[in-house]
């Protein structure tokens, strides 16, 4: 008996080293997860980082870029204050139009400039917002019945179609011209397909939508769309805002009629309202 239990002895004591070593082994194993561990713990670091970034960034420039509008700017560029103190910054190279802001200005975010803030600007209207969502924002423009209505309401008759000058590439005047003050809701005249939304060259911020009679429509010199290419619209629903972006001697909605969604190809804005109905 003494024999088997000096046996038994020596083999319980490597039984013991086996499970030093499989100990051993299960603590390195769980080397990597510590590790793992310690990345997880230093990701809010790297957010705080991120974060401190785009605070030191909102004290730089912005070039202005078409459809950008300052409430845009401001909540991308993280304005401390919001699109009022950037306008407010920012008022000699705006003017006194916060909504009406043009691709190349250059902005100041934040900084040093803040302290001249003349606060000019504090009581301003808020610059109409870009969305892409396409719905109204006010109620739809009235309809005649007949399918058909007027691009803006309460304005005057401006620049006609046709009428020659030599300040029009093609020698005259390609649309109608409402005269409506910036900030005016702008409507699509009858239901139809958004084909171009964005920024127009001389024309500014423009729309062109096609119409189920094969006719396009083209809304320009607008200081906000409310639509994207592709978008269906009903007559009378909000598609933008006016202004006077582009090439314009003051705020005004140019509004065309055309037999492609292409210049040139202009017909009588006019007559075609008044043929579907609509009082101009």
């Amino acid at each position: 008996m003494p024999a088997k239990g000096k046996h038994r002895r020596p083999k319980s004591q490597r039984l013991t080293r086996k499970l030093a070593v499989a100990g051993t082994g299960s603590a390195a194993l769980a080397l990597p997860l510590m590790a793992a561990t310690g990345a997880h713990a230093a990701a809010p670091v790297a957010a705080h980082t991120q974060q401190a970034d785009a605070k030191k960034h909102a004290h730089g420039t912005y070039t202005v870029k078409p459809h950008d509008t300052l409430s845009k700017i401001a909540h991308e560029k993280h304005v401390r204050g919001g699109w009022k103190h950037l306008y407010r910054i920012n008022h000699k190279v705006i003017g006194d139009d916060p909504a009406l802001i043009h691709p190349g200005q250059k902005l100041v975010l934040g900084g040093a400039s803040a302290a001249a803030a003349d606060g000019r600007a504090s009581g301003a209207k808020a610059p109409a917002a870009q969305s892409s969502a396409g719905k109204a924002t006010d109620a739809a423009a009235p309809s005649t019945g007949s399918g058909y209505t007027l691009p803006v309401e309460g304005a005057t008759l401006g620049t006609p179609w046709h009428q020659a000058g030599s300040m029009w590439s093609s020698g005259y005047h390609t649309g109608q011209d409402f005269i409506v003050p910036t900030g005016t809701s702008v409507h699509a005249v009858a239901d139809g397909t958004v084909v171009t939304a964005g920024w127009g060259g001389a024309y500014g911020n423009q729309v062109v939508i096609k119409h189920s009679d094969g006719k396009y429509s083209q809304y320009a010199h607008m200081s906000a769309l409310k639509v994207t290419a592709g978008q269906t619209v009903k007559e009378g629903q909000e598609i933008g805002i006016s202004g006077a972006t582009g090439n314009v001697t003051g705020p005004h909605l140019h509004f065309e009629i055309r037999t492609t969604p292409d210049y040139g190809s202009d017909i009588d804005p006019v007559a075609y309202l008044r043929s579907h109905g609509v009082n101009v």
